[in-house]
């Protein structure tokens, strides 16, 4: 049976460990998981500054194969010179210091607007500041510095004697986003003729504007990122490395450790996971320990219930050996005390049997009908006797119909009178004992009550009486001897029969003990 009962407590302690090695393994894989989860917030930084790096590199490239696109199609050659934006205004103030020129040129010598390689001069003027001239004589081209360009807008050039006043803006083409001016004049062989330049106005962008474009937008990635990195490493890496810490104080047995938090969402909610985690398991730790410390109490009130009848078995038998008892009177006292003691440690053993049952919930049980009367009857007078050599007076009523039945199982019912009259024997403290066992009728039940005039039990005491190895006064109850677990058994066995058990106690006055089986009905004839 103690072998029984030491494996009961080795398969206890190896779940212990059992749960314990899980509760690391958990651990490694959160910091497995927190491992990865670094790496993820690492490769998310990356990618934060590389990603719309590339992109708006290629979206340069782009604007930059457009740049050249424009050079060769309307002769626009360097490109480092250009501003970053050109207005409708810009435009029209570069083309108005040349029409100036021109102006005095015509007023001076018509005939030098004939001459190409003035007309030469004017565009390479013009280059560097996307323009270009077109001189046209009649109705056809007599000169032009591009003239891929000069095909496409010439047919949309004003007429003749359409020339745009002095300083005004001039002529905006919205198809072609092109800023004409016009000055009219005669070749010398009488022919009409214009002089046009032709600026464009779409907004490009210098070499140089693009480095610097490329150097503020790399800078802006970068410091987004930083924000960005110690926003999450904030709200999620030092949260993360937070419960990290509190887990590895929990894997090493510290569940004092608290985390709490006011923060809402995912963290939050992580957070208090863990303090249920943590709770439950310092109660589950507080149970186990709790459990035992009673096993070790129970241990030590096996030692002494044992210690008690063996040293008086060994005192009357030495006695016996020794021919002090000498007469058939003291050997048959001495016998009958021997008697006793063994009874008294058979009992113990069997109150212990009954408990590894059931801690393992393997009480065996044979059910069957029983006659209350008969039933209680023969237990009254099987112990009756045995009070009566303890100068304890029995009382018995029995109120219930003779033909009254339960189920049962008669063992595990004599199991339960017999702990109860054996802690009222146990406290009884008056001269004259006394003690009552009734059996009321409650219509569909019956209802056992047996009730002492012991010590009685206290209010605060009371409803924890049924409680494995509670003891009210653990001082008096070493006196006296016993495990704690009597009543404990009485009430499972009461309740696995579906009844149910309460107690009444006045403190000097006694105690009595109820409980309550149903009776059992026959089933309705066909």
């Amino acid at each position: 049976m103690y072998k029984s009962f030491y494996s009961f407590i080795e398969s206890v302690s190896y779940r212990d460990r059992k749960d314990q090695r899980t509760v690391n393994k958990s651990n490694r894989e959160k910091r497995g998981i927190f491992v990865k989860f670094k790496t993820r917030l690492m490769v998310t930084s990356v990618v934060i500054v590389l990603l719309p790096l590339l992109l708006t590199c290629a979206a340069f490239l782009l604007v930059g194969s457009h740049i050249e696109d424009a050079e060769g199609e309307f002769g626009l050659l360097d490109v480092n010179r250009i501003p970053f934006t050109y207005t409708i205004e810009n435009y029209s103030q570069i083309s108005e210091e040349l029409l100036h020129e021109v102006k005095r040129q015509i007023a001076d010598d018509p005939a030098r607007l004939e001459n190409k390689e003035y007309l030469d001069e004017i565009s390479a003027q013009l280059n560097s500041k996307f323009s270009y001239i077109i001189v046209r004589k009649g109705d056809t081209v007599y000169y032009t510095s591009n003239h891929t360009a000069a095909r496409k807008i010439f047919n949309t050039l004003p007429e003749h004697g359409n020339e745009i006043p002095y300083m005004e803006t001039g002529y905006y083409y919205n198809d072609m986003k092109k800023l004409v001016k016009q000055v009219d004049f005669e070749f010398t062989d009488g022919d009409k003729g214009s002089f046009f330049i032709v600026s464009g106005v779409s907004s490009l962008i210098s070499k140089k504007v693009l480095r610097n474009m490329i150097i503020a937008f790399i800078l802006v990635l970068v410091f987004t990122s930083l924000v960005l990195t110690q926003w999450i490493q904030k709200g999620i890496f030092t949260p993360i490395n937070q419960l990290d810490i509190a887990m590895q104080n929990i894997a090493e047995g510290n569940l004092e450790y608290m985390l709490t938090t006011e923060e809402k969402g995912e963290i939050g909610e992580l957070y208090r996971n863990y303090e249920d985690m943590r709770l439950r398991l310092k109660e589950s730790t507080d149970e186990k320990f709790e459990h035992e410390q009673k096993n070790k109490e129970l241990v030590s009130n096996i030692s002494h219930d044992l210690k008690t009848p063996i040293t008086a078995i060994k005192g009357y038998v030495e006695g016996i050996m020794d021919g002090v008892a000498d007469t058939p009177e003291k050997m048959n006292k001495y016998i009958k005390t021997i008697y006793d003691k063994a009874n008294d440690m058979d009992r113990l053993i069997n109150e212990l049997t009954t408990y590894s049952g059931i801690d393992n919930n393997r009480i065996p049980y044979t059910f069957r009908r029983i006659n209350v009367a008969d039933y209680f009857g023969d237990c009254v007078e099987e112990v009756g006797l045995d009070l009566e050599s303890k100068n304890i007076q029995l009382n018995y009523d029995d109120l219930v119909e003779p033909s009254t039945q339960i189920i049962a199982d008669p063992e595990q019912l004599k199991r339960v009178i017999s702990n109860i009259i054996g802690n009222s024997v146990k406290y009884m403290d008056k001269e004259q004992g006394i003690i009552d066992i009734r059996i009321l009728d409650e219509v569909d039940s019956i209802r056992v009550e047996i009730e002492d005039n012991g010590m009685g039990i206290a209010a605060k005491d009371l409803p924890n009486v049924f409680e494995r190895f509670y003891r009210t006064d653990a001082s008096r109850n070493s006196s006296k001897g016993g495990s704690g677990i009597g009543l404990s058994i009485v009430k499972k066995i009461i309740e696995d029969h579906g009844g149910y058990i309460w107690a009444t106690s006045r403190e000097t006055e006694g105690t009595c003990m109820h409980f309550v089986i149903r009776k059992y009905q026959a089933p309705p004839e066909q």
